[in-house]
């Protein structure tokens, strides 16, 4: 199954607003307590300087988010407009089920958690918040953020752009307290994944299920690692 592209001339300001606000770190889901492996791949010395989490990061946007998440959130986002909820089960399974460790799966389904319970304050559709939190035993971080996407009425490609620029800027702010860096450099950071977002993007939207995957196996061993590392500041 493919997803088309859609396009727009310019977003309405209510829609950009509420896009901008699903990917600002300020959203109250907690994705700021996460590292996604790069805090043990600082620890087990792999990422020690600026240029190596920027290429870390980078490899981390193509080689997972672009692969695995963006093209799940494109096919769920155009699940939520048809109302597929079995579609929405089976993309929601796969998500957990291909979390390789303990904390990445917590991560997915605590922000999806989190999500939902935002949305019960901005004026979701009762019907469609039920379908979301009735998929068991949690509704994932990218299945919520689709119906959060489609009930502000965003285009899918701003959309995806949005959920990517959350997950780096969420990673970069990571990144500077673990290696340490300092603010300048997570921004020349922001800014290289800046420009490799919108390719990732365009590839994702486009994925079939066929094509869908999840092959990080580095990252997984240091999520696992991670869980028993002597010391921490994030939760994965």
């Amino acid at each position: 199954m493919t997803t088309a592209i859609t396009t727009t001339e310019a977003l309405q300001p209510a829609v950009l607003l509420q896009l901008m606000w699903l990917a600002s770190p300020a959203l109250p889901v907690g994705g700021f307590s996460y590292s996604e492996g790069l805090e043990p791949a600082v620890d087990s010395g792999r990422v020690t300087t600026e240029a190596e989490a920027g290429a870390w990061l980078v490899d981390q946007l193509q080689i997972g988010l672009a692969r695995s998440e963006l093209p799940l959130l494109a096919q769920a986002f155009a699940a939520w407009q048809t109302q597929d909820m079995e579609r929405l089960a089976v993309l929601n399974d796969w998500v957990r089920h291909t979390r390789e460790s303990a904390e990445l799966r917590q991560q997915t389904e605590q922000m999806g958690r989190s999500l939902l319970e935002w949305l019960r304050n901005h004026g979701t559709d009762p019907q469609r918040l039920a379908q979301l939190a009735a998929l068991a035993p949690a509704p994932t971080w990218p299945v919520a953020f689709a119906l959060a996407a489609v009930h502000a009425g965003a285009p899918l490609r701003e959309s995806l752009l949005a959920f990517a620029f959350g997950w780096a800027e969420n990673m970069v702010q990571a990144a500077i307290k673990a290696v340490p860096l300092g603010q300048s450099a997570g921004q020349r950071i922001l800014s290289r994944l800046s420009a490799a977002i919108p390719a990732a993007v365009d590839a994702a939207a486009t994925m079939g299920d066929d094509e869908r995957q999840c092959f990080t196996p580095m990252l997984a061993i240091l999520s696992a690692q991670h869980e028993t590392q002597y010391s921490r500041l994030f939760r994965s």
